[in-house]
């Protein structure tokens, strides 16, 4: 289960009708619970709609050879709600 600072990102999220495409400890240990999504997230409209705690952070990876991606993790729980870049 996703931590309770990215609880509401990812009901917001599902509300959209995104599918959850893998769900589970990603790439590293650092890495607790990641949810992916089959959508683009817009960080700033979820960021101005749910008050996010200091410890969610925004996250994006450009390298093409692990994939690219964008969304929100929490550094107290290393959890994250992931979405297309």
């Amino acid at each position: 289960m996703i931590c309770e600072h990215l609880r509401a990102v990812e009901a917001a999220v599902l509300a959209t009708g995104a599918h959850e495409t893998y769900r589970g400890q990603a790439w590293t240990q650092n890495c607790r619970e990641f949810v992916y999504f089959d959508t683009h997230l817009d960080l700033t409209e979820l960021r101005r709609t749910i008050e996010l705690d200091p410890c969610v952070v925004d996250h994006e990876n450009t390298d093409t050879k692990s994939g690219t991606e964008r969304g929100l993790v929490c550094m107290t729980h290393y959890d994250g709600v992931i979405g297309l870049l």
